[in-house]
């Protein structure tokens, strides 16, 4: 498996953020998917990775600058028919080495609260992820879960 910083201009990509897309929108109120599509994800402060196995996508995930200091987990996903491989754990691992790099502070993200996403908040929680409450332009909500991660302390 390698990672590697994507242009999102793989039709690869693109269905696997369609199906991202999709299933979120399963998952939750269409007014409570914060999921991002290709425009969205093709701006200067998202950082996007996918991981790849001998020609095959394996997942990816994106780093969003919320400042200087603060930065957010955007668009994780590994195909359904993929899963347990280790991408979604390697991409993580990539967006939280960067987000040291960058010298921020801290690393926030949101999720649902369906059961399906327990398989993340497992994920997010064995990275060193803790539950918080909203960040940046997110409300408390019943279909939103909230995590952060404190760099200077996952650090030490």
């Amino acid at each position: 498996m390698h990672i590697e910083i994507d242009d999102l201009s793989r039709p690869e990509v693109h269905a696997l953020l369609r199906e991202h897309l999709a299933n979120m929108h399963e998952l939750s109120p269409a007014d409570k998917v914060f999921a991002l599509d290709l425009a969205k994800l093709r701006v200067p402060e998202i950082t996007f990775w996918t991981v790849w196995d001998e020609g095959v996508l394996l997942g990816c995930g994106a780093l969003k600058a919320l400042s200087p200091t603060h930065g957010e987990v955007k668009s994780m996903r590994t195909p359904k028919a993929l899963r347990g491989r280790g991408a979604g754990r390697m991409v993580l691992g990539r967006i939280v080495e960067t987000a040291k790099q960058r010298g921020y502070q801290l690393l926030s993200l949101e999720t649902g609260s369906h059961p399906a996403f327990g398989v993340a908040q497992q994920l997010y929680r064995s990275a060193g992820f803790e539950y918080s409450g909203p960040f940046a332009d997110y409300k408390e909500d019943p279909h939103s879960v909230f995590m952060e991660l404190r760099l200077d302390a996952a650090a030490a």
